[in-house]
C-alpha cells in the first residue's frame, strides 16, 4: 500500500475521521484527504507525528517490511501455535506476587500468539496486550475465545508506542532485544511513569555473552536485534524493589538447530 491507503487503513482502524486526525497534527481535513487520495503527501516532518497518533512505525507507513516481521507473520500463520500454550513460568510468579483478588490491568509487550494473556485473563486479570505480527494477534483472539475469556489485543511497535494510561502490571518475555540503546532509557521510564503504585514489572531479556554463539536466526537479523548487558536491564529499575533478579542460561531448539541463550531475569515493584 503507498502512504495515504496506509494512514486511512490506520485511521479508521482507530475510529478517527478525518477532522480528528488533522486536528492532532494541527492541519486542514482537506490535506489529509489529498494524502489519502492519493494527490499529494504528507510533509517529511511529519511522519513521526503520523505514526506516532497511528500507533505506528515510520517505516510502516513508507510500506517497509522489516526481515524479522515477515519471519514472525510467517512463524503465526502455521498451524498449530508456534510457541505453544503454556504459560510463561512468569505469570506464576505474577499470580503469586499479586493475586486477582481486585481487578488489576495487565500489559503484555509483544504478546506473540497470546499464550500468556489468554492464561492470566482466564484467572481473573483485565489484561490488554500488543504486538507487531497481526496473524500472531488473530491467534491470539482465536485462543481467547476458545477459552471463553477476553482479552485487549491490539497492534503497535514497542519501538514508537508509548503509554498514556496507568497499568498494575506490566509484562514482556523475550521482546526487549528489539529496542535499540538509544531508546532502552526512554521506554524504560515510560512504562514505569505509567505504574500504579506498588505495580509490578516482570520482564525478561537477552544477554549477550562472548562464550555462547548467537542463535542462527539473532545471526540473520543482526540488524534489527541488540541483545543487552547483563545486569544492564536491572539498573534502569535502581529506584525500584526488585522481587526478582536473576541471569540464566538455557538450551534451545527454535529454528531446529540447537544452541544456547543468556537471558536476564527481573520482576521490580514500583514503591
Amino acid at each position: 500500500m503507498n502512504i495515504g491507503s496506509v494512514i486511512m487503513t490506520k485511521r479508521k482502524a482507530l475510529g478517527y475521521t478525518q477532522q480528528a486526525l488533522a486536528d492532532k497534527l494541527h492541519v486542514s481535513f482537506q490535506a489529509v484527504s489529498k494524502w489519502e487520495n492519493g494527490s499529494a503527501c504528507p510533509d517529511v516532518e511529519l511522519l513521526p507525528a503520523i505514526a506516532a497518533i497511528l500507533g505506528t512505525s515510520v517505516d510502516a507507513l513508507l510500506g517497509y517490511r522489516s526481515p524479522i516481521l515477515t519471519d514472525y507473520e510467517n512463524r503465526y500463520k502455521a498451524d498449530g501455535y508456534y510457541w505453544g500454550i503454556a504459560p510463561n513460568r512468569l505469570c506464576y510468579e505474577i499470580m503469586k506476587l499479586r493475586p486477582p483478588v481486585k481487578p488489576l490491568k495487565v500489559l503484555d509487550i509483544g504478546c506473540g500468539e497470546g499464550k500468556d494473556d489468554v492464561f492470566l485473563a482466564k484467572n481473573g486479570y483485565i489484561v490488554s496486550a500488543f504486538d507487531v505480527a497481526e496473524s500472531g494477534l488473530e491467534k491470539g483472539k482465536m485462543l481467547a475465545e476458545k477459552c471463553g475469556t477476553y482479552v485487549d489485543f491490539f497492534k503497535a511497535n514497542l519501538l514508537d508506542f508509548r503509554l498514556k494510561e496507568q497499568y498494575d502490571i506490566i509484562f514482556s518475555s523475550g521482546v526487549f532485544h528489539y529496542i535499540t540503546a538509544d531508546l532502552r532509557a526512554e521506554i524504560t521510564e515510560n512504562l514505569k511513569a505509567h505504574t500504579s503504585e506498588n505495580g509490578l514489572h516482570a520482564i525478561n531479556v537477552f544477554v549477550d555473552k562472548p562464550f555462547i554463539r548467537r542463535a542462527p536466526d539473532l545471526e540473520r537479523n543482526e540488524d534489527v536485534r541488540f541483545p543487552w548487558k547483563s545486569g544492564e536491564l536491572f539498573t534502569h529499575y535502581h529506584d525500584w524493589r526488585f522481587e526478582k533478579m536473576e541471569e540464566i542460561i538455557f538450551d534451545c531448539n527454535s529454528g531446529g538447530k540447537p544452541h544456547q541463550h543468556c537471558m536476564d531475569v527481573m520482576i521490580a515493584e514500583k514503591i
